[in-house]
């Protein structure tokens, strides 16, 4: 071991490692397993794009009933204000509506 002028060139590990041939079994290993849960991942993935797609529709449809009794309970709100302020304005006036009663 020759020391000079960059000492870290000269540095031998003394800490114990498998083989190499062990290593390149545990990389090789690794990397099939990564390759294969990718293919599964690409496969799978239509499957759970066209999943997402029917639960979007869904959950449009939902919503867009929530947003019509929304607006059909603002509506009739609405109308029951106009109902309110036409009546005030007619009994300022000295008339009344004609109120059938059941």
């Amino acid at each position: 071991m020759v020391m000079g002028k960059y000492p870290e060139k000269g540095f031998v590990r003394t800490t114990p490692y498998p083989c190499n041939g062990m290593l390149y079994s545990i990389w090789k290993n690794a990397v099939m397993r990564c390759l294969w849960q990718e293919t599964m991942a690409q496969r799978r993935n239509p499957y759970a794009i066209l999943n997402m797609r029917d639960i979007m529709e869904q959950e449009m449809v939902l919503a867009n009933q929530q947003l019509l009794t929304v607006r059909q309970a603002a509506l009739s709100q609405l109308f029951e204000k106009e109902h309110r302020q036409y009546q005030q304005e007619l009994n300022q006036m000295g008339k009344s509506f004609y109120v059938e009663r059941l």
